[in-house]
């Protein structure tokens, strides 16, 4: 997928896309993620929360949510002139997880963005990404009035690898959230270099 061309010395440039995914709990901030950095308008597949879903969607902490995303958020950014990424979040309710093997083929790593307050939300995500081999970042969403922990706390209460990325974000700021996608690809490339491939969905 290309979405235009850039001049260098007169030649034209087609860019390298590549496809970024952000997963997580329900409430996470995948959304307003999605949103923050995408220099298009981002795709939101977003519905109201209703009185159907309330016995199997867990709101407890989110209270005040009132949507939710149902397929899928899209997004697009230039980090330079060759190099685009196509960022795809995927919905955090476990009703829709059928939708994450879909959002996954071809992604070169992936976001996993964590809430201190419900940090257990988002043990599903680390374990779909590990049993896959897809490389991820763990993003902590800092959230106004949460407690704020070092990375290295994080890394041991979800039990991470030591070669996974933990860094602390706000998923409103465009830069810390750019800041993260970097981690990603750059965690990606060591991947590839070590020679771990993807499992197939």
């Amino acid at each position: 997928m290309m979405f235009g061309r850039s001049e260098r010395g007169g030649a034209p440039v087609e860019p390298v896309t590549l496809k970024i995914l952000v997963a997580g709990g329900f409430g996470v901030g995948k959304t307003t993620l999605v949103g923050a950095v995408s220099e298009i308008k981002p795709l939101r597949t977003e519905e109201m929360l209703s009185e159907a879903g309330r016995p199997v969607d867990d709101i407890r902490g989110v209270e005040a949510k009132n949507t939710t995303t149902v397929a899928m958020d899209f997004g697009r950014i230039t980090l330079r002139e060759d190099l685009v990424l196509y960022v795809f979040g995927t919905p955090g309710q476990d009703r829709f997880w059928f939708l994450w093997d879909e959002l996954a083929t071809g992604a070169l790593g992936a976001v996993v963005l964590a809430d201190t307050r419900r940090l257990e939300d988002c043990f599903a995500a680390v374990d779909y990404f590990e049993r896959r081999a897809i490389p991820f970042v763990v993003g902590v969403n800092c959230f106004d009035g949460a407690d704020r922990y070092p990375p290295e706390t994080v890394r041991q209460a979800l039990d991470l690898d030591p070669a996974v990325p933990v860094v602390l974000c706000d998923a409103r700021d465009r830069e810390t959230v750019k800041e993260v996608l970097i981690r990603v690809v750059e965690h990606a490339m060591v991947f590839a270099a070590a020679g771990r491939v993807p499992a197939a969905n």
